[in-house]
């Protein structure tokens, strides 16, 4: 910040109240955005108007929800040349905030052991510029967690019990959510809840890359979504499979589909089951 833009102070002016203490996830929000510059996280009240949109004016359909969807609308148009099905465009719509929602839960989780609540009213998006904001104001934690004593701290027993803090996180922002892309989308519970199920899974494995702990991140993901936890459908659904050099490689098989598939037929996501393993293991030794 440039020097003049400084505000100067009496020596004899009132001393300042202190800085409010940072929140408990902060940091972790902080990596994100160190590692994932696209999208920037703040611990704040939610925004309105100027391009924001909450998740509660998104679960309640309307305008808001026309408004959101009007610029995946907008983008397909630009990058792709065509006009989508409405039903593909609100997929669209609902990936783009799922993604990085279940971010807001699943980093503070991964990186701190800390699980934020996040009800939909207490989170801002604004889409141009890539920025959420998260109103936190309680969190789940271990009992040795340095914070467990802090205001808004709900401790719980265990790595099990943060897990299902995690679940009920994700669910209990994204359903209400779900529930208004649903007459858009053409699709049923199952098909929602599985978009979310890749979503919270291909976002923390992409972040766990990130932050150079991608195996770690595989193996909590496994332990979050073990395949039995309603309203999530399936699981992580990893596999291995083996380059052309005797190497590794990570897949997954998604359990929802995006639907990328109507705008270019010959191009599929790589974890699409739509995309055979030969695809794949050309597609990751290429990268």
């Amino acid at each position: 910040m440039p020097l003049q833009l400084i505000p100067l102070v009496s020596p004899d002016a009132p001393a300042t109240a202190a800085a409010p203490a940072p929140a408990p996830v902060a940091g972790a929000y902080a990596r994100l955005t160190e590692v994932f510059p696209s999208l920037t996280v703040t611990v704040e009240p939610p925004r309105h108007g100027d391009g924001w949109v909450t998740g509660a004016e998104l679960a309640a359909g309307g305008g808001a929800l026309d408004a959101f969807l009007a610029w995946d609308e907008a983008q397909i148009l630009r990058e792709y040349g065509e006009r989508a099905r409405p039903d593909v465009v609100a997929s669209f719509g609902l990936h783009r905030y799922a993604w990085p929602v279940a971010l807001l839960v699943t980093v503070p989780w991964f990186l701190l052991r800390r699980v934020p609540r996040l009800p939909a009213g207490a989170v801002s998006f604004h889409r141009d510029e890539g920025r959420l904001t998260a109103g936190v104001t309680e969190f789940a934690c271990l009992p040795d967690d340095p914070a467990a004593s802090a205001p808004g701290a709900r401790v719980v027993a265990d790595e099990e019990a943060l897990r299902a803090e995690v679940r009920a996180a994700v669910a209990g922002h994204l359903e209400p959510v779900l529930a208004a892309f649903r007459p858009r989308m053409r699709r049923g519970s199952r098909a929602l809840w599985g978009m979310v199920t890749d979503d919270v899974t291909e976002g923390l494995w992409y972040l766990g890359e990130l932050f150079g702990e991608q195996p770690r991140a595989a193996r909590e993901l496994e332990l979050l979504l073990p395949g039995a936890t309603p309203p999530f459908v399936g699981g992580t659904a990893f596999r291995e499979l083996t380059g052309p050099r005797g190497e590794t490689l990570q897949t997954r098989d998604r359990a929802s589909c995006c639907f990328f598939y109507t705008l270019r037929p010959d191009d599929t996501c790589l974890t699409c089951p739509r995309t055979c393993d030969a695809d794949r293991i050309k597609r990751m030794s290429a990268s």
